[in-house]
């Protein structure tokens, strides 16, 4: 299974929209800092990030979950 992310292994939030604005991808919300960090970070670091970057994306996009759950 070499080269291959296991089962439980945290997924990159990354969605190929790589540009900087203010501080922060305008893709994934992750600084430059945390997309640095990543490729060496742990499951559990990862997990941070991750818990910072929706917090970000709430802060950022209120609406956001709303708008995932409607049924329209």
């Amino acid at each position: 299974m070499t080269g291959q992310a296991g089962a439980n292994a945290v997924v990159s939030p990354c969605i190929n929209v790589c540009r900087m604005e203010d501080g922060l991808c305008a893709g994934c919300l992750r600084s430059i800092e945390e997309i640095a960090r990543w490729a060496n970070a742990g499951d559990d670091e990862r997990r941070l990030i991750l818990a910072a970057v929706a917090q970000r994306r709430r802060r950022l996009d209120p609406d956001a979950d709303l708008a995932c759950n409607r049924k329209d």
